[in-house]
């Protein structure tokens, strides 16, 4: 396994934990960050490789921010940096991280499905 993809893995099992030890108000908190963290992505475009840096930046910067003010919205940006690096699709094993991803995504109370 490559440290990206271990790093990835440990940082995924921390918001699926963060999402199951969650009460309904802050499951539906960390929902609209994840709904914010998506809009923000769909208006960035990727650069001219293909690659999502441009997108996951924002993420981890809002995710900071959040972190830094102890707000649990920091999951649902972290979550939408983690699912913009994985569809790259050039990473070992992405198949296997997009599906546990997708599973997380549905652990949350959306009000409409995110289109990806």
């Amino acid at each position: 396994m490559s440290k990206e993809v271990e790093s990835l893995s440990k940082t995924l099992t921390w918001v699926i934990d963060s999402i199951t030890q969650s009460g309904p108000d802050d499951r539906e908190h960390i929902a609209l960050a994840y709904g914010e963290a998506q809009e923000l992505v769909a208006s960035i475009p990727k650069d001219e490789d293909g690659d999502a840096r441009p997108r996951i930046i924002p993420c981890f910067e809002r995710s900071d921010a959040c972190r830094a003010a102890n707000d649990i919205a920091c999951v649902g940006w972290i979550l939408t940096a983690v699912q913009e690096r994985v569809n790259e699709r050039n990473l070992p094993d992405w198949r296997k991280l997009r599906k546990i991803i997708n599973n997380t995504v549905k652990m949350l109370p959306l009000s409409e499905p995110t289109v990806h």
